[in-house]
């Protein structure tokens, strides 16, 4: 049978700190779902995830968590939908792409699905691609924001098979596999080699300036929105297709906001201990919505601790069901 997913929501602000969060967590029930009768399909996998604002006067990150998003025709089973968004200049593109990336996803789906299968790279540039479109034909009506504006984008999708991660920008996408940290993405730095090349090549430059900028503003070489500063800066994102094992564990999506002061590996670490039961936050005295949850929010504060003076989002992903 095919396993869908019930939410259970929990969210507080803290007014002293400054510091806003959201935690929700998903557990899988049963409902029924067309599928053939020797099709199994693994129960969606359940989340936690934290957003917090962190150190920065305004919170400009946006997080999106629709489980169950899109069902290709040729296969059983649904596929859930994570992301990450880490705005820059404002919130609205940051809070666009939240609020219609995955629509246009789902759409992309549906039109492409065929019995060949999908291919998920040409469906993930069209749908950043035409959610780059929506944030520039708005220009008039938002003041111009979709031109200063921008927000990377990391996108996880999880099917039975296989994980799918399309990345624009500086937040990561990094999965555990039989305890071992395994990059899923990688960051669109200006000082990257080959974006460096190919910022050049258009005409551009990549100037250090407080650190490595395009044009000596711009911290991330690829995003959606920033439509002053194309071409130079594009929103087509990196796509890679991963299929799934046994040995797989757990996918954490943040934003730069964690990765800047924590490494893959040591982020592996504290969520595994999460997953496992014997790790929690100190002087945490509300009861555990769920581990995922736990470690999402012990990563947020372990990133603070460090020193991020940056927004911090994160997602945790089981994928091993006997880990949780």
């Amino acid at each position: 049978m095919c396993m869908p997913i019930r939410d259970h929501t929990c969210s507080f602000s803290n007014s002293n700190n400054g510091h806003s969060c959201q935690m929700h967590s998903s557990n899988p029930k049963k409902r029924k779902r067309p599928c053939d009768d020797d099709c199994y399909t693994k129960p969606a996998a359940s989340h936690g995830f934290i957003s917090v604002i962190g150190r920065r006067r305004a919170m400009e990150d946006a997080v999106k968590v629709v489980p169950g998003l899109v069902a290709a025709e040729q296969r059983c089973g649904s596929y859930d939908f994570f992301a990450v968004y880490d705005g820059h200049g404002g919130t609205l593109v940051a809070n666009a792409c939240r609020d219609r990336l995955h629509l246009l996803l789902a759409e992309e789906v549906r039109e492409s699905a065929g019995g060949r299968g999908l291919d998920w790279c040409q469906v993930m540039c069209s749908c950043f691609m035409k959610m780059d479109k929506e944030i520039g034909v708005g220009e008039e009506q938002d003041g111009g924001g979709g031109n200063t504006m921008g927000s990377t984008a990391a996108v996880v999708v999880v099917g039975k098979e296989e994980i799918v991660v399309a990345n624009c920008g500086d937040s990561r996408a990094v999965l555990c596999r039989g305890g071992v940290a395994v990059p899923l993405s990688r960051d669109h730095k200006p000082d990257r080699p080959d974006e460096k090349e190919r910022i050049e090549a258009a005409g551009g430059r990549v100037i250090n300036w407080n650190g490595n900028r395009v044009l000596g503003v711009l911290a991330t070489s690829r995003s959606i929105g920033d439509h002053c500063m194309k071409p130079f800066v594009i929103s087509e994102p990196e796509t890679k297709v991963y299929a799934r094992t046994e040995a797989d564990e757990f996918v954490v999506v943040a934003s730069d906001g964690l990765w800047d002061v924590v490494s893959n590996k040591y982020v592996c670490e504290v969520v595994r201990g999460c997953l496992h039961g014997k790790m929690r936050r100190k002087l945490k005295e509300e009861p555990i919505i769920s581990y995922a949850t736990e470690a999402a929010a012990l990563l947020a504060e372990l990133a603070m601790a460090r020193g991020s003076k940056d927004n911090i989002s994160v997602i945790v992903i089981p994928l091993n069901t006997t880990t949780t």
